[in-house]
């Protein structure tokens, strides 16, 4: 009997693309069109013989040449030769092919496919979708190209259509997994692709409906019931047609599965309690009172329950709230969410911005949130449906501040910590939270200081419980020194506690005994320590860097990273994350007071003063770096410090963004401070920091700071500082769609630019009123306002101000005819920049070069000149201009009538304009789209685009490119609408 020879275990195949091989990684040549089918008809038999004439069939069909078998002898000869006799053996009068079961891209997709089969089976959704992924990964292009015969051409269909199949399979999973935003423009251009499948139709009606899109959905089935009935002359499947249906009745189960978000292919259950304390003491009564009331709510489908703990600061309500939601974690499976509400803060938590927190811990991607509080309160409510989650709202400053944070939903409960007792919070179970009792309060100390040393000093440690008001945070701040100070006695501590000079007569109930406890670690602290804890209490930030408190105390690093962190020891401050350190809000406060009592009002504007310098060398730095030899900075004030000093641009970005909250409100708290504040240096942090506000991240904390400088400079008649800050308002309002407001802003800064003799906005303001008229159509105007901008940058010799002004005048250009001027315009704009090295800005030129080139029907050069910018943008962290450049891409790719890869990049688009672009890019952004789907034959889906973008147009009175949609829905005939960004 023969023996069967062994596979051969080197050799690798592909037929999902050209068909190839492989010797370890050694690629094999597999010869002429027909030695390649006749290798893919037996890699595709699995090892089984195939006779002779059946391979004959199979390459040349019915009619083969009287050489046929003659060639297909020669054919297998040379294969065995190229793979080895132990592969290509002889059998029977035919030939078989033995190699490793997953040395065939087919079959290794085979096996993927079947795991991930199993795995969808038994739940684990995110562990099939990564399989399939990893399955669709191996096609490259079409299965068996170039390859002739009629078995080639059927496994081609077949391989063809499988692929489709597990295409569909991995975005079904897609959708379950809730990454339906993500979705539509994938399933736009595949059912495009293969117009007939119904299954990508309603695939895609259903991701259009779960991303808030339920018109176009609509359409999207009365395009396939037009087109099924043209083609094949039938109706929709009965299951399209009762999705259709459920759709027009907004059915409930259509909704995204609970806890799921686009791109988030799992299931998100927040953990985000705070630690509790290893050493809690007490409290017994209330720890039951609560553990109860919220363990009954988790079992009682139908009770949403509210408890609210107030008390005076320090009390231990976040101890005890964050101990007792840690007893009922198991009650909660699906998760605790927990956030600080800054109550006690000048500036309490948002709402808005708590919403948005709790929306992304709970899977909702940021392009999915809406912009207003009801919308995201709504959002946050359906989310948490049918789920049993935990919110502990720490700190809240009032009622008003939390209604909208409550989950609302049966099985949810909310833990509520304030300073003020809610009584206007309907149906909450009220708990107020007094000091410990003496017996309580000496537990707590016995245990952080050791049972043997409070018991040998029984009635010194009550001494010292009673000298701390027996509030649970004083207790143990006097019970950690006495801990790390093994010499000291309980007599000791209780001696130094009855010294009026350390306690003053603060150690009372109320806010009082607040002051009092941290009184008694101020009092410890060495002066350097001391002066650190004032200092740094006074800026507004939400936390401060090192370098940015070094700056503070007028200290090196080394210097200020020890203070800080024997503060982190003594608990007077946080370190928030490696170099970064935060105030609690009430040691902040008490901070500033002894700031207010013990350093000399020159002490505390100096120590402002420094910080702002230092936000404003480094700012200017990062801003050379990516926009180098702009001499915008050398009209930038003086500082009296360096700042830092960055390594590449990526370092730079980073140090920009990290910083950005901190910054800003470095810059609102000087505004705040009136005319006595550094105004000047604050316009141009604002200024060197711009790069924030084109970013679109911080445009809303961006435009308040800039309002309030507005505001201070008016009031102080600071011509130059309150042009510049009108400039920088003008520009934030273009970029958000305010037009009308943005141009009373650039004529303000124009006038103020002049009467201060104030080069930098006398050059500036120009170039935004031009900007402004091109929106009004107004280009001769325009064009004027530009070549007044380029003038002023020429004589101040600021090439990167000259060639913005070009790039935009370009666009004037543009609508005047007067192509060649664009052309000739923008390509001088991107040699300016590429010889100055410029960083997002050199994206920009690229931007407006591609606009020129789209104009003069360049359509390949323009998508270059948008795909570099693109990554550019991407590498600033600039997301509006990566939006606008996916949209500037969707408006090549219509020119070009690619009408799939058009829908696909301006959906790309779509998902950053809603969050960064305003009402009027989205709505712009919105016809280009409705286009695109008309090329593809989708005209009622196309027509939902176009409704709302006109009705987006009509709202923000945006009259003439409403007038553009309403030719197109007149008219599907009609040529692409004139709308320019």
């Amino acid at each position: 009997m023969e023996t069967r020879p062994e596979p051969g275990a080197s050799l690798r195949f592909a037929v999902l693309g050209p068909v190839r091989a492989w010797r370890g990684g050694e690629p094999i040549g597999t010869g002429a069109p027909q030695q390649r089918a006749l290798l893919a008809a037996l890699l595709l038999r699995g090892g089984r013989t195939a006779t002779a004439p059946e391979l004959v069939d199979a390459v040349w069909g019915e009619s083969p040449p009287n050489t046929a078998l003659a060639a297909l002898r020669s054919y297998a000869f040379r294969l065995r030769k190229a793979l080895g006799p132990q592969a290509l053996v002889t059998d029977s009068g035919g030939y078989a092919l033995h190699v490793d079961a997953d040395a065939l891209d087919s079959a290794v997709v085979e096996r993927l496919a079947a795991e991930a089969d199993k795995h969808r089976t038994a739940g684990d959704l995110p562990q099939a979708r990564e399989l399939l992924v990893t399955a669709l990964s191996l096609w490259h292009g079409e299965p068996l190209a170039g390859l002739p015969g009629p078995y080639a051409e059927a496994q081609r269909s077949r391989l063809t259509e499988w692929h489709v199949g597990l295409v569909e399979t991995r975005l079904e999973l897609d959708l379950e997994l809730g990454a339906h935003a993500e979705a539509v423009s994938e399933l736009t251009a595949l059912s495009a692709e293969h117009p007939l499948r119904e299954r990508l139709r309603a695939l895609l009606m259903l991701a259009l409906y779960r991303s808030g899109r339920q018109a176009e959905a609509l359409g999207v089935y009365a395009d396939t019931r037009r087109l099924l009935a043209d083609e094949l002359g039938i109706d929709p499947s009965a299951e399209l047609a009762e999705l259709h249906q459920r759709i027009l009745e907004a059915d409930p189960s259509l909704a995204a599965p609970a806890g799921t978000g686009p791109g988030a292919p799992e299931v998100f259950r927040p953990a985000q309690l705070p630690a509790t304390v290893a050493d809690f003491t007490g409290r017994e009564g209330f720890v039951r009172e609560l553990t109860e009331q919220l363990a009954e709510t988790s079992r009682d489908s139908g009770v949403m329950a509210v408890s609210a703990l107030a008390g005076i600061g320090g009390v231990g309500k976040t101890t005890l709230a964050v101990h007792v939601a840690h007893q009922v974690r198991e009650d909660f499976p699906d998760g605790q969410l927990y956030v600080d509400l800054q109550g006690t803060d000048p500036r309490p938590a948002e709402p808005e911005a708590v919403l948005a927190a709790f929306l992304r811990a709970l899977g909702v991607p940021n392009p999915a949130i809406p912009d207003t509080l009801a919308e995201r309160a709504a959002l946050y409510r359906s989310t948490l449906d049918g789920r049993r989650v935990l919110a502990l709202l720490d700190n809240a400053y009032d009622a008003a501040q939390i209604r909208s944070l409550l989950p609302g939903t049966p099985g949810c409960a909310a833990l509520v910590t304030s300073r003020m007792r809610m009584v206007d919070l309907a149906g909450a179970h009220l708990v107020d939270l007094d000091v410990m009792s003496p017996e309580e309060a000496l537990r707590l100390f016995a245990r952080i200081v050791g049972e043997e040393r409070t018991s040998s000093e029984r009635q010194a440690a009550l001494d010292v419980v009673g000298a701390c008001g027996f509030l649970p945070l004083a207790i143990r701040i006097a019970a950690a020194r006495l801990a790390a100070r093994r010499t000291w006695t309980v007599s000791v501590l209780a001696n130094k506690l009855a010294d009026q000079r350390r306690r003053l007569d603060e150690l009372r109930a109320g806010d009082l005994g607040v002051k009092a406890t941290f009184a008694l670690g101020y009092g410890h602290l060495s002066p350097a320590q001391a002066r650190a804890f004032r200092l740094l209490s006074l800026p507004d930030g939400p936390d401060i860097s090192l370098h940015a408190a070094a700056a503070v105390l007028d200290l090196d690093p080394y210097r200020t990273e020890e203070l800080l962190e024997a503060l982190v020891d003594i608990s007077l401050i946080e370190s928030a994350a490696p170099a970064r350190y935060r105030f609690h809000d009430l040691l902040r406060l008490y901070a500033r007071e002894c700031a207010e009592r013990d350093e000399t009002p020159e002490a505390r504007c100096q120590a402002q003063s420094r910080l702002l310098d230092f936000y404003l060398a480094s700012a200017a730095c990062a801003y050379e770096l990516e926009n180098p030899g702009d001499r915008m900075l050398e009209h930038l004030a003086a500082t009296g410090r360096p700042g830092l000093a960055f390594g590449s641009r990526e370092e730079s970005l980073e140090w920009l963004f990290s910083e950005a909250q901190a910054l800003l409100a470095a810059v609102q708290q000087t505004a705040d401070g009136g005319c006595e504040g550094p105004m000047r240096r604050a316009v141009d942090l604002l200024m060197a920091a711009q790069d924030l506000m084109e970013s679109g991240v911080y445009a809303r904390q961006y435009e308040q700071a800039t309002r309030a400088v507005v505001a201070t400079a008016q009031a102080c008649g600071d011509a130059l500082v309150e042009g510049r800050a009108r400039l920088l308002y003008g520009q934030l309002l273009r970029l958000s769609g305010r037009y009308a407001e943005s141009e009373n802003q650039a004529e303000h800064a124009s006038r103020l630019g002049t009467a201060a003799g104030d080069r930098l906005t006398c050059s500036y303001a120009p170039n935004l009123r031009g900007t402004l008229a091109y929106q009004e159509r107004g280009f001769e105007r325009c064009a004027g306002y530009f070549a007044e901008a380029i003038e002023q940058f020429q004589a101040d010799g600021n090439r990167h101000g000259e060639a913005a002004a070009l790039s935009n005048l370009s666009r004037a250009q543009l609508e005047l005819g007067q192509l060649d001027a664009a052309l000739t315009a923008t390509a001088r704009v991107v040699h300016i920049y590429r010889e100055l090295g410029a960083g997002f800005r050199l994206g920009n030129g690229l931007y407006a070069m591609a606009i020129s080139l789209t104009a003069a029907d360049r359509l390949e050069e323009a998508q270059a000149c948008l795909t570099e910018a693109l990554q550019i943008f991407r590498d600033a962290r600039q997301q509006f201009w990566e939006g606008m450049t996916l949209y500037r891409l969707a408006k090549v790719h219509l020119a070009g009538n690619s009408w799939r890869q058009s829908a696909s990049h301006v959906e790309q688009a779509l998902v950053i304009l809603r969050e960064t672009g305003g009402e009027w890019r989205v709505a712009n952004a919105l016809t280009v789209l409705g286009q695109a789907l008309a090329g593809m034959g989708q005209p009622v889906r196309a027509h939902a685009c176009w409704h709302d973008a006109l009705s987006a147009f009509s709202a923000i009175g945006s009259f003439r490119e409403a007038q553009d949609v309403r030719r197109l829905l007149g008219d599907d005939t009609a040529p692409p609408s004139t709308i320019a960004l």
